[in-house]
C-alpha cells in the first residue's frame, strides 16, 4: 500500500502545486517545460527503458508524436481549470477521464459494453455535469465563465493520452520507452513553442519545474511499482488511486485553500466516487 499511497499523494501534490503557482502569477508553460527534462531523466534511472527497441516503434510514431503534443497541452488546461474552480473539482474531472477509453473501446475498438459499465458511465457523466455546474450570479469574470471549459479540456485530454499509451501498448512497444520518448519529445516541443512566442524567462518558473517533473514521475512510478507490488489484486489499485486522489484532494482542498462547493458539485462528488466503484465492478 506504500506505492499507492504515494501515487495518490504525488498526483494530488501536482495539483497543489500548480495552484499555488496561479495564485502568485507564474508561467506555468515554463513550469512544465522545465519539468520535462527531469521526467525525463527519472524515466531513464527508475524504469529504465529498452533504447534498443526504439527501431522497433514503427507505427507508434504517430501516437508518439500526438502524447508529445497533448501531454503538456494537458497540464496547462489542469493549470487554468484549478485556477477557475479549484482543485477539489479539477483532480474529480481528471479521475473521471477513465470512462472515455471505455467509450472508446465500444465505439471504436468493437468491444461490448454490459448493463453495469453502461450505469457507471451514465453516473460518471451526470457526476461530471454536476462538477462543472455553477450557479449563475450578477457580475461573471472571464475565468469564472469558461470553467466549464477548463474542466471538460482536462476531462477530455487525460483521456485521450490514456487511450493513446493503450494504442502504443498494442503495437508491443514498452511503457518505460514510450513514455521515455513521449517526455522528451513534449518537452522539446514546449521549448520550441516557448522560443517562438519570445517569452521572458522566470526563475522562480523554472525552478519550480524541477519539483513539477519530481512529482509528475513520482506519481507514475508509484503507480507502476503498485500494480506490480498488488498484481493479483488489480482493482484494489484501480479503486484506490482514484477515490484515492478525490478525497485527498477534496481534504487538502477546502481545509488548507478554503475552497467551497455548492450542493451540486457535492453531489458530483460522490457521484465520481460511485463511477469508480460501478466502473471497478464491472
Amino acid at each position: 500500500m506504500m506505492y499507492l499511497t504515494m501515487a495518490v499523494l504525488c498526483s494530488v501534490a501536482v495539483s497543489v502545486l500548480l495552484k499555488i503557482l496561479r495564485q502568485k502569477q507564474i508561467d506555468i508553460r515554463q513550469t512544465i517545460v522545465a519539468g520535462y527534462p527531469v521526467a525525463f531523466l527519472l524515466t531513464w534511472f527508475l524504469l529504465k527503458p529498452d533504447l534498443g527497441a526504439i527501431n522497433t516503434l514503427g507505427n507508434a510514431w504517430g501516437v508518439i508524436i500526438a502524447l508529445g503534443i497533448i501531454l503538456p497541452t494537458v497540464f496547462i488546461l489542469l493549470g487554468r481549470a484549478i485556477e477557475a474552480v479549484g482543485m477539489v473539482a479539477t483532480d474529480a474531472a481528471q479521475r473521471l477521464s477513465l470512462i472515455i477509453p471505455i467509450v472508446a473501446a465500444f465505439l471504436l475498438f468493437g468491444e461490448v459494453l454490459t448493463g453495469t459499465r453502461v450505469f457507471g458511465l451514465a453516473l460518471g457523466f451526470l457526476a461530471l455535469g454536476a462538477l462543472v455546474y455553477r450557479p449563475q450570479s450578477g457580475s461573471i469574470n472571464k475565468v469564472a465563465k469558461n470553467t466549464p471549459l477548463w474542466l471538460l479540456g482536462v476531462w477530455l485530454g487525460y483521456g485521450i493520452v490514456d487511450i493513446l499509451f493503450k494504442q502504443v501498448a498494442k503495437h508491443g512497444t514498452a511503457f518505460p520507452l514510450t513514455l521515455f520518448v513521449s517526455f522528451g519529445l513534449a518537452g522539446l516541443l514546449l521549448f520550441i513553442y516557448l522560443l517562438f512566442t519570445r517569452v521572458r524567462w522566470q526563475g522562480e518558473a523554472l525552478a519550480a519545474g524541477l519539483l513539477l517533473g519530481a512529482l509528475n514521475m513520482g506519481n507514475i512510478y508509484a503507480y507502476v511499482r503498485a500494480h506490480q507490488v498488488l498484481s493479483e489484486s488489480p482493482s484494489i489499485v484501480f479503486t484506490g488511486m482514484n477515490v484515492g486522489v478525490i478525497a485527498v484532494a477534496t481534504l487538502i482542498g477546502v481545509g488548507v485553500f478554503n475552497e467551497t462547493l455548492n450542493r451540486v458539485n457535492i453531489v458530483g462528488l460522490l457521484l465520481a466516487v460511485c463511477c469508480v466503484g460501478v466502473l471497478f465492478l464491472a
